[in-house]
């Protein structure tokens, strides 16, 4: 873990709900943000519509959406550290 705030430097759509990182901290994997579409929440019932989901954008090194929901990457990061989804990559990769 880092003690240091991350960012997402980059983002690569994959399909499928699915995403690539790369984090400031020169970590990066692949994760799956298909939960988003289960929620069914008014905030998040968007996203029950892929091609929503695929018009992610960062913003301040976190991934938003239009309708202005974004996730935390310091958040982001540590699930993703913690399930071992992360590895050392550089963002020119």
């Amino acid at each position: 873990m880092t003690s240091e705030l991350v960012k997402v430097r980059k983002l690569q759509r994959l399909g499928d709900y699915r995403l690539k990182l790369w984090f400031s901290d020169g970590q990066a994997g692949e994760w799956d943000f298909s939960e988003l579409a289960r929620r069914g929440t008014p905030l998040t019932r968007a996203f029950e519509d892929p091609a929503y989901f695929d018009r992610v954008f960062l913003e301040y090194g976190a991934l938003t959406w239009p309708n202005g929901y974004d996730w935390s990457p310091e958040a982001l990061y540590r699930d993703m550290a913690g399930a071992g989804a992360l590895k050392a990559e550089s963002v020119a990769a």
